[in-house]
């Protein structure tokens, strides 16, 4: 569950609240369309939070994992594709618990990683990859622009591969020296031309 969440940048309600007929193998995408959350009398499912459906690509590094989760809860599609410890649903306490969250965090030296986390790392890995925000706005779910920007945090590797980058695409195929030139006096015609 935990390789899920982060590879698909999912909040823990949802992943637990996948569904077997939520995932098209042949396209290898997840219908995301619903999360549990402590309810009324217990644990509920409903809605996501942003109350829209998404389509979350399954990568290939997830899907011999979710192919034997989907194997192991047969033909039925309503089938929970991850469940706690007893079998019931997942909340992100039980997920603490049942990995030992806070031990690992703190041997790993990340003892301020929270399960929510995940999510912001499925984002930034998926930025890092080169996928346009507003696309990653429709896989996190979120509304604006800017609650994805939110969730983008830049490494120390890729803030150097950004300047590497830019570096190469001042100097690339470059005759003439860098920097500021000298505007000519007269500026070339231009010329318009009404297309109809």
């Amino acid at each position: 569950m935990v390789r899920y969440a982060a590879c698909t940048a999912a909040r823990i309600g949802e992943v637990s609240g996948v569904r077997a007929g939520d995932i098209d193998r042949r396209t290898w995408t997840w219908e995301c369309c619903r999360q549990t959350t402590p309810g009324p009398g217990g644990l509920i499912d409903k809605g996501t939070k942003g109350k829209r459906r998404r389509s979350v690509p399954l990568i290939p590094e997830i899907r011999p994992m979710v192919s034997a989760r989907l194997d192991a809860v047969g033909h039925n599609p309503m089938a929970r594709l991850f469940t706690g410890p007893r079998g019931g649903r997942i909340t992100t306490a039980i997920l603490r618990d049942a990995t030992h969250w806070d031990e690992v965090v703190v041997r790993l030296g990340y003892e301020h990683l929270r399960r929510h986390d995940l999510r912001h790392t499925g984002l930034t890995w998926m930025a890092d990859a080169g996928i346009p925000v507003h696309v990653l706005r429709e896989i996190a779910g979120h509304g604006a622009i800017t609650t994805t920007q939110r969730y983008l945090h830049p490494d120390r590797r890729s803030i150097h591969l950004a300047g590497a980058a830019l570096s190469r695409y001042l100097t690339e195929g470059r005759q003439e020296p860098v920097g500021p030139k000298l505007v000519p006096e007269t500026a070339p015609v231009r010329h318009l031309r009404l297309v109809r």
